[in-house]
Formats: structure tokens, sequence, C-alpha cells
């Protein structure tokens, strides 16, 4: 009999990342960092004329974090027990939107803080991974965490028939993104693994 899959996303779920590249945009790359709600675009600005950068730009900056600084990168907390305390009772992957060149450094980075399992990178909307994985692993049960309502939303429009939860566990990014419950795509926003840990055991358990 199949088991039940969880199908995580990492960065801001498992892992933060805003604050960590932000501090290294603002210690290195001669530009500033300040987020103000949830419009990244605008966060980074040139130091010297205060305009923020172009979006080329914003994309070379991200991929250089991703290519030599993800080990500035620390767990949400709560992130690590709770995913392998999920694992005595379902599959655990990852589906983490980066380049494919940096899958096997994401394996590495979630091993070295405890979380050990497969991963799976993408660009772009989450539904056509999702759809695939859930093609591979066949499971009992599925549950999607994503801390970004646009995933919720191409999930619940491809893959309708799984469990959504929206966890967003970076505070400083949390009170301003758009809530995936609340437009109707996921089934529950809960951003603190303390609490999202029994809801997920409970969705797991249901028949």
């Amino acid at each position: 009999m199949s088991k039940p899959l969880i199908i995580s996303d990492c960065d801001e779920v498992l892992l933060h990342m805003v604050v960590p590249f932000g501090e290294w945009l603002n210690e290195t790359q001669g530009v500033s960092f300040k987020l103000v709600g949830n419009d990244f675009a605008k966060a980074i600005r040139n130091r010297d004329t205060g305009e923020p950068v172009e979006p080329a730009e914003i994309w070379r900056l991200l991929n250089g974090f991703f290519d030599n600084e993800m080990h500035r990168q620390t767990p949400i907390a709560g992130a690590v027990p709770a995913i392998n305390a999920l694992k005595d009772h379902a599959d655990v992957v990852i589906l983490t939107n980066l380049h494919d060149k940096h899958n096997e450094a994401r394996a590495r980075q979630l091993a070295e803080h405890g979380i050990e399992a497969r991963v799976f990178t993408n660009q772009g909307p989450k539904g056509p991974a999702l759809q695939a994985i859930l093609a591979e692993y066949r499971p009992s049960k599925a549950i999607f965490i994503d801390d970004l309502a646009q995933h919720h939303g191409s999930a619940a429009e491809m893959v309708p028939h799984i469990d959504r939860l929206h966890l967003c566990g970076e505070p400083t990014l949390a009170p301003h993104i758009t809530c995936g419950f609340e437009s109707g795509h996921a089934h529950a926003r809960i951003d603190t693994w303390e609490h999202a840990l029994p809801w997920l055991l409970s969705r797991i358990q249901e028949k």
C-alpha cells in the first residue's frame, strides 16, 4: 500500500531566505536591501542613487546568492524536527523553485541541517511539477506546503484533490504576502511549525 506524501517548498518554509539574502546584498554587493511589504522588486536599490535595480540585475543577484551563499541560510524554527516527525508517517520530498543546476546543492544544504529528502527543482508555477511527482509516487494522500499563494493557486487548478497548507515561516514577510487560504486556494494558513505539525498529522491520518 502506498504511503502518504508531503511535498514541501524550502525557502521561507524550511529555511530562511530573504533575510540572509538581504544581509549578503548589504554587506557585499553595493546595493541596499529593505523589504517594505512584499514588493521584492523595489527592495533592492542602488546605494548611490536610491533607485531600484533593474529586474535583470535582481536575477543576477539571486543567482549569485544561490551559486555561492546558500550556507548563510538557517532553518525556520521547528522545521527540522517537524519534517523528521512527518517522515515517520509519510514520504517527504522538496519542491523548490531553483535552477536545476542547484538541485544537488539544495539537497546537501538540507542534509547539513538534518533534513534528508529528495529534491525536485522547478521554474515557474508548481502545478505541473506536482502532477509529475504525484504520478511517480501515487500516494494514498498528498499534502503540499508552500509560502506563496500563486503556487497554491497553481496546485488548486492542476491537482485539486491534494491538501494545501500555506506556511510562511519568515516573520518579516508573513504579514505582507497574499494569503492562499483567504483566496480559497489553500486549506489552511499556519505560519509556525509548532502549530502546522499537528494540522499536518491530522490530515495524514484522515481516511
